[in-house]
């Protein structure tokens, strides 16, 4: 497995994000320096130092390459596996040697994702008995009907089969239209990132409750939530009104509210602040970070964020909002907001709190009559479903919950050369910043010859440069301020702790403008260089550009650029896994970001952007056995020509590096990596480590200039109908009445309709069910369900009976259904896999989006990701039907119906 110390010496770290340097166009000289004669072009990375073997800005790599880490067709001159012909390229080699993850996936040429077998041309005659040519539908006798129908010639017969093909990887070979043709290849000029070997991507298992750095096991209460967010207000109205106090029948006081894994060591007593000290106060003096003090629940990450939300009013009041205390409409309640995966969630609570001989044992404040620390906490306990649920975890997740940020972490002993800068921009957009060092494996909360605490969380409160003044130099020396949330004398004690000599150094107008002080708080001074050398973690929240006031944003305080999409992965369908799967890879949901300005401060022309994906509700399933999804990305870089395509498919993977990507997939909440990359447009495929792991996500892009972010997604409506599939399908229907193709169509039909002329659902049934034996493979025929859809998609009157032409239009378009299916179902086994399903769709000409194609994978798809022919049918029958309804209805096409309640009730029920 690659680590950050063995990455092959294309790939350069920036902070924990990688980028691909040979993907973007560079040679070792041109980042190196390679001579005086050397020009800038696009792509480039002037400021960074080409990777080699020896340790470049404190990150070693690798010179050597192993050739079998490839997975990318190349071409030659690359050195990267055995070419082979292939049109469009001068050659190819998809994978190297035999141990490649799919050794047998064929050349471009024999891969063009069809069955091996061309189809065969139908038979001239469409019923035994009538050898007429160019009859409307596939032709070959079946078996016949039963006593019923002794004479019923049979419209249609199975399709010129062919061997199943072999399988690679488990996953069924894709009839995708994917290759493209041999003008549309872009050259190693157009785009470099063409040929580009592509690594391996890796994944990390983080082990529940390893250390702090982790958030721990988290239970939640299988009680159903009775108290929404826009309830407090008449709550509370209604027991001012009634003379009560509120009591939360959803976080109730007991041991299951404080522990889910075992029972309190000692008696427990829920006291209301009115029950503990004689004047409560929600607030005492306002509000600070020293009224963050840590009880004996281990939740100092939580403390550390909270510490650095009373460092601004707007994020502090939004989370905490200022119309509630303990005199004017007491009732008991009060109510918090905390950011939960794209939305800002109100949690309501009654304010009894427990206590231990009259104290309160978790957060509390140091003024012993200010309460608002520790119902803060109670909230944030119920979000999450107990008390112990806050112990162990990180200080990102806290800062993220509170803010609607988003957080990157650096490993102190990796980061990149410019950590001060990334740090000072960031207390520049007010940003929340924590930083902790690893625990001690044998001794829990370790202290330091230095007193600094092992396994625990600080918060960053200040980050500057300051005027220093010494007898033989002046300048400027870079400082951090941080914080215990314990909020004692254990702190720092080396070099700038409090009454330390070096602050003699430090003018007073300096000291007086940073608000020095020794006080036994908690608070203390280090240089950024002691930083370095004793922390191992530093975490940064960067804000949502809402999190600013209007002033703020108008004023000297920077302010990112957001943009946000929510997404899912459904088994099957649009769970397509790494990039080492590379033939499900692109069914991964994938989104376009354009960046058009580089950073206003950035002489290489580059642009900083930070992506951040997060699944979503995963640890409010850990009581169900069910943990968090490994997780990751990779970025591609398009061209102008590449847009045109929605969404890129197969053989774009197939001859295109990634330009960046997460270093691992890795099993925590959210996955974030900062990266510089040139202005232009890229494509972030975000997905799970392992195909087909569903999972809900939010992923976010911030920049520091304008990003236009949109889904790279298929457009919803009608298509062309598969070429592929011509032959299998009927000619033009005659509509002369002395037609003996009319006239055989019509027995038929007349055989089964009886006296009145029309067919149920029932008749049609029975054709069918034995018609259309080869495609329902181990079934007892269609069900109730997909005959009925079928007559409601052509029964304009809604009699539940069709006539000759309806019966007629529905059979041209069941021999269409039935050559598409046919052509997805390589194995021959009556199902085609889930994968196959936009490709199948579109090849009958309807176009559908992620979102779409998930719901129906919901719908009709198999646990194992397998969608028989019926409901396939279902499938098309649903599209064609609710298009054309909408497509009535937008009579100026405008993208837009109007439907009143009746009329949509009726319409969709009967459909």
């Amino acid at each position: 497995m690659y680590g950050i110390d063995n990455y092959p010496k294309n790939y350069h770290a920036s902070g924990i994000g990688l980028v691909n340097l040979a993907a973007l166009g560079y040679s070792k000289n041109e980042v190196s320096g390679g001579g005086a004669d050397r020009t800038k072009k696009a792509g480039l990375y002037p400021s960074l130092p080409y990777p080699s073997s020896e340790s470049v800005g404190g990150m070693p790599y690798v010179v050597k390459q192993q050739a079998s880490h490839s997975q990318n067709a190349s071409y030659p001159g690359m050195g990267v596996g055995i070419s082979m012909p292939m049109p469009g390229y001068p050659s190819a080699a998809p994978y190297s040697g035999g141990g490649g993850l799919y050794p047998s996936l064929p050349s471009a040429s024999s891969s063009l994702p069809y069955p091996s077998a061309p189809m065969a041309p139908m038979t001239p005659s469409f019923y035994p008995s009538m050898p007429q040519p160019g009859l409307p539908y596939p032709s070959a006798p079946l078996a016949p009907m039963p006593a019923a129908f002794p004479s019923m010639p049979m419209p249609y017969a199975p399709l010129p089969t062919s061997p199943a093909p072999q399988q690679a990887m488990g996953f069924p070979s894709l009839p995708y239209p994917t290759a493209p043709p041999p003008a549309s290849a872009p050259t190693r000029e157009e785009e470099p990132s063409v040929g580009i070997a592509e690594l391996s991507f890796t994944s990390v298992k983080v082990p529940e409750n390893q250390n702090m750095f982790w958030m721990g096991r988290k239970a939640t209460s299988n009680r159903q939530t009775s108290i929404r967010g826009d309830d407090f207000a008449s709550l509370r109205d209604s027991c001012v009104g009634n003379g009560t106090l509120f009591e939360d029948p959803d976080f109730p006081a007991n041991n299951a509210s404080l522990m889910f894994s075992k029972r309190p060591d000692r008696y427990i007593e829920w006291r209301r602040p009115s029950e503990i000290v004689d004047d409560p106060q929600f607030f005492v003096e306002g509000y600070s970070r020293f009224d963050v003090q840590q009880g004996e629940l281990g939740d100092c990450w939580l403390l550390a964020a909270a510490a650095n939300l009373t460092q601004d009013s707007t994020l502090f009041f939004r989370v905490i909002p200022p119309d509630q205390d303990f005199q004017e409409n007491y009732a008991g309640i009060f109510h918090f907001k905390f950011w939960q995966y794209g939305k800002w969630v109100e949690v309501v609570i009654d304010d009894r709190l427990p206590t231990y001989n009259g104290e309160l044992i978790y957060m509390h404040s140091t003024e012993r009559n200010e309460f608002w620390s520790a119902l803060l906490e109670k909230a944030y306990a119920k979000l999450h479903g107990s008390y112990e649920a806050l112990k162990g975890g990180t200080t990102c997740e806290a800062m993220e919950d509170f803010t609607g940020g988003v957080t990157e972490w650096y490993d102190i002993k990796e980061a990149p050369p410019n950590l001060f800068s990334i740090m000072m921009k960031a207390a520049e957009r007010g940003s929340m910043m924590g930083c902790s060092l690893e625990p001690d494996p044998h001794v829990l909360e370790a202290e330091t010859r230095e007193g600094l605490i092992r396994g625990h969380a600080y918060s960053i409160t200040k980050v500057c440069l300051m005027d220093i003044s010494t007898p033989n130099r002046q300048g400027k020396l870079p400082m951090i301020r941080m914080r215990n949330p314990w909020g004692n004398d254990a702190e720092w004690s080396g070099p700038w702790s409090d009454s330390s000599p070096e602050w003699r150094f430090i003018p007073d107008h300096t000291k007086d403008e940073i608000g020095l002080n020794f006080d036994r708080d908690g608070e203390f001074w280090m240089s950024f260089q002691d930083f370095l050398n004793h922390f191992d973690r530093v975490e940064i929240c960067n804000l949502n550009p809402d999190s600013l006031t209007e002033d703020q944003q108008h004023s000297s305080r920077r302010k990112w650029e957001m943009s946000m999409f929510e997404g899912e992965w459904t088994s099957g369908v649009t769970a397509g896994g790494c990039r080492n799967f590379l033939e499900t890879f692109w069914h991964n949901p994938q989104y376009v970001i354009s960046l058009e300005d580089p950073d206003d401060e950035d002489d290489d022309g580059k642009c900083t952007v930070i992506v951040a994906l997060m699944q979503k509700n995963r640890r409010s399933k850990r009581n169900v056995g069910i943990d968090c999804l490994t997780i990751g990305f990779a970025i591609y870089h398009l061209t102008d020509r590449d847009l045109q395509e929605k969404p890129q498919s197969l053989n774009f993977f197939k001859y295109r590096a990634s330009v960046a990507r997460s270093p691992h997939f890795i099993n925590t909440r959210e996955v974030c990596a900062r990266f510089k990359l040139p202005p232009g447009h890229y494509l972030i495929v975000p997905s799970t480590f392992d195909p087909n792991e569903e999972g809900e996500f939010i992923i976010r892009v911030f920049s520091e200039t304008m990003n236009n972010m949109e889904e790279n997604d298929d457009e919803v409506g009608f298509g062309e109908t598969d070429d592929r599939i011509a032959p299998a399908l009927p000619p033009p229907t005659p509509k002369e009445e002395d037609d003996p193709q009319r006239i055989a169509l019509r027995r038929l039909f007349d055989s089964v309709a009886g006296s009145d002329e029309e067919v149920d659902w029932q008749e049609l049934k029975r054709i069918l069910d034995h018609s259309m034996r080869d495609v329902m493979v181990g079934t007892d025929g269609f069900s109730k369900d997909a005959v009925r859809s079928m007559v409601a998609m052509l029964d304009k009157d809604r009699s539940g009976l069709l006539g000759f032409d309806e019966f007629e239009a529905l059979l041209t378009d069941i021999a269409k259904w039935r050559a598409v299916f046919k052509l997805y179902d390589t194995r021959r086994t009556g199902s085609i896999d889930g994968f196959h399903l936009r490709g199948a769709l579109n090849s009958a000409g309807y176009h559908l989006n992620n979102r779409l194609l998930n719901a129906l994978a919901h719908r009709y798809g198999s646990r194992e990701g397998q969608i028989p022919f019926d409901d396939f049918l279902m499938c098309a029958i649903k599209v064609r039907t609710f298009i054309e309804m909408f497509r009535e209805r937008d009579t100026d096409n405008s993208d837009t119906a109007f439907f009143n309640l009746d009329d949509w009730l009726e319409r969709t029920i009967y459909s």
